[in-house]
């Protein structure tokens, strides 16, 4: 084979590798000593996480103008990467974290934007994604949490099961209940802040490994949530993120 036909190798840019070992440089130094230790303990380090939003770590692809990192999926891939050499554990929940913001800077106006991305690409708020139910799992477009509209707020209801990172003092969660009919079209993603009334959380699960990061039910009493806390319109962010899955195949 000449070298006309030869296929071409892949090779990563040389800001691509920076991206990459600056994350394993933080894995290796602060991550891997301890995890051992907080997996043992069941100790989720925030301390140590708000370390990795000061390189760029926690709004990797979400836009610049609100102080995310405007890189790539691709890019936040070897991130996730590398920080997994230091704790899988870890690694998983900033993943996490960082899914939440862009969905913030996807979905929400300039207003909720400049509210709340700010905070999260400072990692101030510790976020989790609240859609998996006790029903509910596999089949997500099954879920019964619901939030019916009663003037300027939603009154939501329901219970949300294994959610990673919940019950943290500064918490920040993106939950997806049902404002209309059956199916995807009638989900919405709705923000609910940590403090709310009528937001409880359960007993950190048990767990065979995978304890650096707490694994919580979330739980919703009637808890009131502001019209203006809904990223889009209602079932926007559903039938977005199902196109998306029926597209990669």
């Amino acid at each position: 084979m000449d070298n006309e036909t030869a296929p071409a190798f892949f090779a990563l840019t040389g800001e691509q590798i920076a991206i990459r070992d600056t994350a394993r440089e933080f894995a290796a130094d602060r991550l891997a000593p301890k995890a051992i230790e907080w997996d043992q303990k069941k100790h989720f380090p925030a301390d140590v996480i708000r370390e990795a939003a000061a390189l760029g770590l926690a709004g990797i692809y979400v836009r610049e103008d609100q102080g995310g990192s405007g890189l790539t999926r691709f890019d936040a891939a070897l991130i996730f990467e590398a920080l997994a050499q230091g704790c899988p554990s870890i690694a998983a929940y900033i993943s996490i974290h960082n899914m939440v913001a862009w969905m913030v800077d996807r979905f929400g106006t300039e207003a909720q934007r400049a509210r709340w991305l700010p905070g999260l690409c400072r990692m101030e708020k510790l976020a989790s994604y609240c859609l998996t139910e006790p029903g509910a799992g596999s089949d997500a477009a099954a879920l019964r949490t619901r939030a019916v509209r009663d003037g300027g707020h939603y009154v939501l209801d329901g219970q949300k099961q294994f959610i990673s990172g919940a019950g943290n003092p500064d918490d920040f969660y993106v939950v997806m209940a049902r404002t209309g009919g059956e199916g995807p079209s009638g989900i919405s993603a709705l923000i609910v802040e940590g403090g709310t009334p009528g937001l409880s959380f359960g007993a950190n699960e048990h767990k065979m490994g995978w304890n650096a990061q707490p694994t919580r039910a979330v739980v919703f009493e009637h808890c009131r949530v502001p019209v203006a806390n809904r990223l889009g319109a209602e079932g926007e962010v559903s039938r977005s993120r199902c196109r998306v899955s029926t597209a990669a195949g």
